[in-house]
């Protein structure tokens, strides 16, 4: 209790658990992104439960990787190389999380432009709730590990993580239900955001092979992307607008 009490006296402290903050939430943006693309595709009675439980794993994934910092960190050290390039387990979960994002995001596009009449016929989802967590659960996994690790180099002090874990996780839970709705409202916008899940999976399969791409770039063509998007959307509602005034 008395150590907690001395980094709360520390204004480094604050400014590290800032910091932590606002990158966990922006790192959540990728884990959310995914969740709702997913849930969206249950029945509507199973949607919510499905992300409070895939948000709850991502809280728990985090906050029990943290209590094992130690372990976290020597997943960084190379275990194998191949034509001089050094493989460590987390590169391979990278290169793991990355390929399961093209490959979902690439079937999610394919099934927008050219459903099955299978999946046209079916009332409600058009994927199993097992199935939809059990996904869920690999991305938190990946994502976890990544931000758990980023989060190692900017501080030593796991209860600073674990409070900026806390805060994140708490921002998806609130975000978590607007952004479904507004993806489930906007047909447009899940095949943006299914563009956006490919740029992140090559993102993650590049870090895997040790080429840094630095997030600020990958975030400012997303927001860039969504501005785009919010034009179009807003021209389309003054068309509608103005086609029912006639």
């Amino acid at each position: 209790m008395t150590d907690l009490i001395q980094l709360a006296t520390q204004p480094a402290v604050w400014v590290a658990l800032a910091t932590l903050i606002v990158m966990e939430v922006v790192l959540g943006v990728d884990n959310l992104i995914f969740i709702s693309i997913l849930t969206n595709k249950l029945p509507p009675d199973q949607q919510t439960r499905a992300r409070r439980i895939g948000i709850g794993l991502a809280l728990i994934l985090r906050l029990g990787l943290l209590g094992t910092v130690a372990f976290i960190v020597h997943l960084t050290e190379p275990v194998f190389s191949v034509l001089n390039q050094d493989f460590s387990w987390r590169d391979l979960i990278l290169i793991g999380g990355g390929l399961f994002l093209l490959w979902k995001a690439t079937k999610e596009i394919h099934h927008s432009v050219d459903p099955d009449e299978t999946d046209e016929k079916k009332i409600g989802g058009t994927i199993g709730f097992g199935a939809a967590i059990g996904q869920i659960l690999l991305l938190d996994l990946v994502f976890s590990i990544d931000s758990i690790i980023t989060a190692v180099g900017m501080t030593e002090h796991v209860p600073v993580m674990m409070v900026a874990v806390v805060v994140a996780v708490i921002v998806m839970l609130v975000a978590a239900e607007p952004l479904s709705a507004f993806i489930a409202r906007n047909p447009t916008v899940v095949m943006l955001a299914l563009g956006f899940l490919i740029m992140i999976g090559m993102t993650l399969i590049a870090e895997g092979f040790g080429a840094h791409v630095p997030k600020g770039y990958i975030y400012t063509a997303m927001a860039f992307s969504a501005g785009v998007e919010g034009l179009n959307m807003l021209a389309r509602g003054r068309r509608r607008a103005a086609g029912g005034g006639r």
